[in-house]
């Protein structure tokens, strides 16, 4: 029987990287850290690709060998060192049918303070009915089965879970495209619901939407859509983006970019009581 192949997680791709930029910093060849560490070249590798998890006491042992010293340092990288085999509600989408880029985006969201959309062509997955969700899964994924159209709407609903967590829900602010609202995915009656769950929750505590009008006319994120993820110290903040390919995760220097972006089109949307204005008239529209 073949053995399952090993999902390489986000998390596990950050710690791996940034073990090997200290070791290269450091002026150190895989073999000689293996050799610190008594493992062999292969594993050093393979934790360093984040093929394989890497234990705490390894890290630890690293940290010293590469003369890691910086209190907030250490202690991120044995945050990120504990976040390899955390478990959380998500493991029960592990399976082959789904991504695991999306399971990368869930444990994400579970460690979100904030979030910042900006949505070009659909409504924010954490602000979807199920109606709506699953009219658009449908059509995305036309040649899969109903089993697995189900269990992916089912997972986009767990994620939204973020916004009702105890103690403290995350923060979501997003800018939504005005087409997204006026394009009609699912039928009149499942917009008009879907519009309606948006002006529910716009008045959350917890919740800012704001629509970026067609008379802006250019605006600032002419390729499209993406989020902002920002976590508590000491992990950073991650600029999620999807393609056809799956998703991609920008994060450091690379996220400024982003940010600067979303300034400018919250800047440039309507206000909150423009946008509740416009939502409710939309729902009028569709009665």
């Amino acid at each position: 029987m073949p053995t399952a192949r090993r999902k390489v997680t986000l998390r596990a791709q950050w710690l791996g990287k940034m073990l090997r930029e200290l070791r290269e910093s450091n002026g150190y060849t895989l073999k000689e850290a293996a050799e610190y560490l008594q493992r062999d070249l292969s594993a050093l590798s393979r934790f360093e690709s984040g093929v394989h998890p890497i234990r705490r006491g390894d890290v630890l042992a690293l940290m010293d060998l590469y003369g890691v010293e910086d209190r907030p340092q250490r202690d991120m990288l044995i945050s990120l060192t504990g976040e390899l085999t955390r478990t959380g509600w998500w493991e029960k989408y592990t399976k082959d049918d789904v991504w695991g880029s999306t399971i990368d985006l869930a444990w994400l969201e579970s460690r979100a303070h904030s979030l910042r959309m900006f949505a070009t062509t659909t409504v924010p997955g954490l602000l979807q009915t199920e109606q709506y969700a699953r009219s658009l899964i449908q059509v995305a994924n036309r040649h899969s089965t109903q089993r697995e159209i189900e269990r992916w709407v089912s997972l986009r609903l767990d994620r939204q879970r973020v916004l009702d967590r105890e103690g403290e829900p995350a923060h979501l602010s997003a800018v939504v495209d005005e087409s997204v609202l006026r394009r009609l995915v699912g039928g009149r009656e499942i917009m008009r619901d879907q519009i309606r769950h948006l002006i529910l929750m716009s008045q959350r505590a917890n919740v800012n939407i704001q629509v970026l009008p067609f008379n802006i006319g250019a605006h600032s994120s002419p390729d499209g859509p993406f989020a902002l993820v920002k976590m508590d110290d000491p992990f950073p903040e991650v600029a999620h983006i999807e393609s056809p390919a799956g998703s991609i995760y920008l994060e450091t220097e690379a996220v400024d970019r982003f940010v600067d972006t979303y300034d400018w089109l919250q800047e440039h949307s309507l206000g909150i009581e423009d946008t509740a204005a416009l939502l409710a008239d939309l729902e009028k529209e569709l009665r």
